[in-house]
Parts: structure tokens; C-alpha cells; sequence
């Protein structure tokens, strides 16, 4: 199914479609997985996985730690230490043995702050009613900073002086958006303090450590949030300040020398999760455990299957290998053909070039009045997904847990 070829996971909707249980199943049924690698988002991100009696929601570490694969933070990911050292607490508490053992950290990645965080919810709280959804962990924030400053980065930690000198500017920068508002941080030098022993208490590392990984076995890249929500491709301005389809990970690997296979995860419906356009949104009536109202990000909704916003993310993507359909035992239900709008019936969403962010509002504005047209799923959805979509299913799930993910070869051979 997928050779000797490392895999890039990626979500084709806008977020929660099952990336991470579909990480942890490659992780424990493969067999040759040296690593999983995160290559794009931070700390905001919610992966949840139910394995042999156990449950954890993964927001740093790579979704393969509860099969005991190592992860590496690649330099596109924004780290937040405080929300790192909680999660590896958590992750010992359901037995898995040192956990921060298990992770090594790109010495060039952002550090994400709680100044950051601080000015993230600041300003999302000044948007009222005109929210974008954020999830209030500052990492638009820790982006944008980036762009125009020299931000601190996850090696900074080991020197104090650099460290504090850039938080101060970080602080200084922010002072007019967070002073009043209700959100405080750690004064500088407790933040001092407090990263450099995060830095000695894990693994460092440079650029050779893809390399070194790879020449172990296979490794799985593990995207976070969905390409409909990517910074470049998404519906703005409800986006991520993140490069979710697989560019990030295709460099990662052209670094190497090596070749990556695509897999695009959808459920058997749509969600979204928080403010932006949703055509097909519907009261589907099902049930979601892992995935409540946040109260920067909003709520958690539900809606028809939409093979139209599936093929532009799998052209955004620049195409994907294989496909893996998660929540399969909630019903065939429903799926849109096509919209009405304001200007006619439309079946495709054609992408702009990249970066062009008016392309994209114009998207949005087209996408808030849209009106699906609406057929009911056949009795074989993985056939009929196959055939709208373009490529072949490989992995289906039928419920949450990790034994209730199958090669669809195999599901198929058994009938």
C-alpha cells in the first residue's frame, strides 16, 4: 500500500477528520516507524487517540507516543513549552515511561510564549462578534511576530541573555494590546528560569536529525489543523497562521533525498470547528465526545459530506496518494453535488495562485451564501469516494478506537 515511501498525513477539511488516530494506527501496525515528525502548527492543536483502553488528546507530542514512537519537532512547528511539560505529565500518567525521552525539538523552531498567548486572546476578545475562530493559543501571534522581528526560538532557551533580551522586546511590543485587558504573564526572569530548565530536561537538535531518523526507518509526518484552514489556501479570514498542506513536509523530505507518500484523512462527514463559512452545515444529530465549544474557538459543528471542498483541498495539495475515511459507522447520510449561488450552480472551487489572499476572501464571500445540492451517500461510500474524489481509499474506520481502523484491502477480502 504505501512501499518503503515515508507517509504525510494530512486533514482535507478543516480540522478534527482523525489525523491522529490515523497516525497511532501507522505507528503500531506498520511495524518499521523510526518517528513521527510534526511539521506545521503548535500547541492548539487536538488529536485524539483511543488505544487499548486508553485515551489522550495530542497537541505537541506525535500521535505515535502511545506506541512508543519517538517524535521530532521540526523547525515549522511553534513550541510551547508550559503546554509541552502538562501534556508529557498527562502522557506518564497513562504509563507511557519518560515521555519527554521520547521527543527531540529543532533548535530553530518559534517559541511560543504566554505573551503571545496573552495578545492573542486580547485581540480576539476585540473582535466581538466578528471572530476568526482562534483557538487562543497565541499562535498567529508567534507568527506574525516573526515576520517583522527577531523572535525567540526554541535554542534560545539555553541562552539566558539572548532569551531575555528578546522577551523583553516581545513583552515591550505587546504592552499595548495586553495592559488592560485583562491578561497577565510571568514577569521575564521567571520565564528565564523556567525555559532554560525545559531546554536541559530535552533533546535539542539541528538539522541533521531528519536524516539520522530516516536512515532508522519510516517516518510519519503528522500535520495539524485542515488544509481548508491553511494560511494560504483557506477561506479567509477564518485561517491558521500555519502552511498545513504538505508543502512544509514535501521540503522536509526533499532535504533528505527521499520519497513521501500523501494521505489524505476525511471523516464520513463535515465539521468545522468555530466561526467561518460551512455550506453543508446541518443538525446531524451526532454525537462528538473529544470535541466541545472552546471559548475563543466556538462551537463544534456538523454537517453533510462535501466532495467539493474535498477536491479543492486535494488540489491545493497538489494531489494525494491515498485516502483514509474515518467515522464511517455514523451512516451513509448525505453528501453536496454542487451549490447554488449568487452566481449559479457551481460544482468546483477553483484555487487562486498562492498567497493570494483576495482569491481567497472572494472564496469566503462565495462560500457564506452558498447552497448545497444534496444526494443521498450510495450504499458503498468508499467506491463512490473513490470515484469523486480521485484516489483510492486505503484506510476506513468504523468507530473510535484504534482496532477500528482497517486496510481497506483487507476489509475487503474478508467479505
Amino acid at each position: 500500500m504505501f512501499g518503503q515511501r515515508h507517509i504525510i498525513v494530512v486533514d482535507l477539511g478543516f480540522g478534527d477528520a482523525g489525523k491522529g488516530a490515523t497516525v497511532d494506527w501507522l505507528c503500531a501496525r506498520l511495524g518499521d516507524v523510526a518517528a513521527v515528525v510534526r511539521f506545521n502548527g503548535g500547541a492548539q492543536a487536538a488529536h485524539n487517540v483511543v488505544a487499548e483502553g486508553r485515551h489522550h488528546t495530542f497537541a505537541q507530542f506525535g500521535a505515535g507516543t502511545l506506541a512508543g514512537v519517538p517524535t521530532l519537532l521540526s523547525r515549522h512547528m511553534l513550541v510551547e513549552p508550559i503546554a509541552l511539560a502538562a501534556e508529557a505529565q498527562r502522557l506518564a500518567a497513562l504509563g507511557v515511561g519518560s515521555p519527554l525521552a521520547l521527543l527531540a525539538i529543532d533548535e530553530r523552531a518559534l517559541l511560543t510564549t504566554p505573551i503571545h498567548i496573552a495578545a492573542n486572546r486580547a485581540r480576539e476578545d476585540a473582535r466581538g462578534s466578528s471572530r476568526h475562530g482562534s483557538c487562543g493559543r497565541g499562535i498567529g501571534e508567534t507568527a506574525a511576530y516573526a515576520l517583522d522581528h527577531d523572535a525567540p526560538r526554541v535554542g534560545d532557551c539555553l541562552r539566558p541573555a539572548v532569551l531575555r533580551r528578546k522577551l523583553d522586546a516581545l513583552a515591550a511590543h505587546y504592552a499595548p494590546l495586553i495592559d488592560g485587558s485583562g491578561h497577565t504573564v510571568e514577569p521575564i526572569d521567571a520565564l528565564v528560569a523556567m525555559y532554560g530548565e525545559f531546554a536541559r530536561s530535552v533533546r535539542l537538535t539541528g538539522g541533521g536529525e531528519l536524516g539520522r531518523l530516516a536512515a532508522r526507518g519510516r517516518l510519519i509526518f503528522e500535520g495539524a489543523q485542515g488544509v481548508l484552514l491553511d494560511e494560504w489556501r483557506g477561506f479567509h479570514p477564518h485561517t491558521t497562521w500555519s502552511t498545513v498542506e504538505p508543502r512544509n513536509a514535501r521540503a522536509l523530505l526533499a532535504e533528505i533525498g527521499a520519497p513521501g507518500y500523501v494521505l489524505g484523512v476525511t471523516r464520513a462527514y463535515a465539521t468545522r470547528h468555530g466561526a467561518g463559512p460551512f455550506p453543508t452545515e446541518a443538525d446531524t444529530g451526532i454525537p462528538e465526545p473529544h470535541n466541545g465549544a472552546g471559548h475563543y474557538q466556538g462551537a463544534f459543528r456538523s454537517g453533510h459530506l462535501d466532495p467539493i471542498l474535498l477536491r479543492y483541498a486535494i488540489e491545493v495539495c497538489g494531489g494525494v496518494d491515498g485516502l483514509a475515511v474515518n467515522h464511517l459507522d455514523t451512516g451513509t447520510g448525505r453528501a453536496a453535488t454542487a451549490y447554488d449561488t449568487a452566481a449559479g450552480r457551481i460544482d468546483r472551487l477553483v484555487p487562486g495562485a498562492w498567497q493570494d489572499l483576495d482569491h481567497q476572501r472572494r472564496l469566503t464571500e462565495l462560500l457564506a451564501t452558498a447552497r448545497p445540492v444534496l444526494r443521498d451517500i450510495p450504499a458503498d461510500p468508499i467506491a463512490w469516494l473513490e470515484s469523486e474524489l480521485g484516489a483510492p481509499v486505503v484506510l476506513a474506520a468504523h468507530g473510535p478506537d484504534r482496532a477500528d481502523r482497517v486496510r481497506v484491502g483487507a476489509r475487503a477480502a474478508a467479505r
